[in-house]
């Protein structure tokens, strides 16, 4: 609720900044925002649903995947309907740079004109995240009982042997996921225009492809998570993610090799996040502190990856460093995941004192001549 209302207080004053270090505060408070709504909102999905999580936790990403792939759509028509003959912008929303600006008084109609469109957006965009966060409220000062009984099942929880291996090994797991996720939407129609010499709507086609892949294999993980298992789910992932990233790499030369691969690589990164948090729930309790280390190592690789390929980039411009770092980062996974899984799968001290117990107790009914039903 507090991060719905943050982030609605940053839409509301975005539009009224005149100033770059306002606009760098609201920018931050909501990023600051959604950051806590990334780490609560699994952890209530968790808490909420339990061992069942697996469906309404790909429905949540999916949610995540269906707006990034529609804002960008909304963006362009919205600017779309302030192009005019007089003042023509930019196809592509990534590169919104101005064609041409006769005068100064045209350049001030034409920010005027943008700015009640986009005013408008944003207005509504932030009162629905208001409404959203006038419900989350009701819904906390109604759950008083849920909350101390969610307390008490969580008590009932027993940690895993290598709790804290696993949750450092799943930051490091997604931090090269989330990097290579956001690196691959991110570059692929600069490469797209640069290795391929595609033409940019082309180019910009290839894009949507990726995040529509993307958004819809996501859709299909919510009915598939009801009859898979989460590390089957993830297993499948990170195996296309690698099929997917060598194909681009040593075959992307080839337009139909690159427009296939591009899609399968976006629908084998859509179910990773989401199966991670419900496969690691299945061994050990994951806490809100948990949780936040995993959205933690998300947005350093999502922050630190794609610059790091952007710098390369500029020093090697004859090597496709993005189809190199998918590879890399498919690999990295495909190290991580055997051995989480092997950690998860090694047996705990719980269970051990739970083996011994049995054993004596059988122990001590066959010295006694009784059955299980008999005593």
């Amino acid at each position: 609720a507090l991060s719905m209302f943050g982030t609605t207080v940053g839409l509301y004053g975005i539009p009224w900044c005149e100033k770059s270090l306002l606009l760098t505060v609201l920018m931050s408070v909501i990023g600051a925002s959604m950051g806590i709504l990334d780490t609560g909102g699994n952890v209530l999905a968790l808490n909420t649903w339990g061992a069942e999580a697996g469906p309404h936790m790909q429905a949540l990403h999916f949610s995540f995947a269906a707006g990034a792939f529609v804002a960008p759509i909304l963006a362009k028509m919205a600017l779309g309907g302030s192009e005019s003959k007089d003042f023509p912008v930019a196809e592509n929303t990534n590169q919104s740079v101005w064609r041409s600006v006769p005068t100064a008084s045209a350049a001030s109609a034409l920010k005027h004109r943008l700015g009640a469109d986009f005013l408008w957006s944003y207005v509504v965009i932030g009162t629905y995240l208001l409404f959203v966060s006038f419900f989350f409220f009701i819904l906390y000062s109604k759950g008083s009982s849920a909350r101390d009984k969610s307390k008490a099942s969580l008590q009932k929880c027993m940690f895993a042997k290598y709790h804290y291996a696993l949750i450092t090994l799943l930051f490091i797991f997604f931090l090269f996921y989330v990097g290579a996720e956001v690196t691959y939407g991110s570059y692929i129609f600069t490469y797209a225009k640069v290795f391929a010499e595609m033409k940019e709507n082309e180019a910009a086609a290839l894009n949507s492809v990726f995040w529509g892949a993307f958004a819809a294999c996501r859709g299909v993980a919510i009915f598939c998570a009801a009859c898979l298992y989460p590390g089957t789910m993830i297993l499948l992932s990170i195996v296309g993610s690698a099929v997917s990233s060598l194909c681009l790499a040593f075959f992307a030369r080839y337009p139909a090799s690159l427009w296939v691969g591009t899609a399968v690589y976006g629908a084998s990164m859509a179910t990773i996040f989401p199966s991670g948090i419900s496969w690691i729930e299945q061994y050990t309790v994951v806490q809100g502190k948990s949780a936040s280390l995993f959205v933690i190592g998300a947005a350093l690789g999502e922050m630190c990856m794609p610059a790091a390929v952007g710098y390369l980039q500029g020093r090697f411009h004859h090597v496709p460093v993005v189809m190199y770092t998918a590879v890399v980062t498919s690999a990295m996974t495909v190290i991580l995941f055997p051995l989480m899984y092997k950690l998860a799968n090694s047996p705990g001290e719980s269970d051990l004192k739970e083996r011994s117990e049995s054993e004596d107790r059988k122990a001590l009914l066959s010295n006694s001549g009784l059955n299980e039903d008999e005593e």
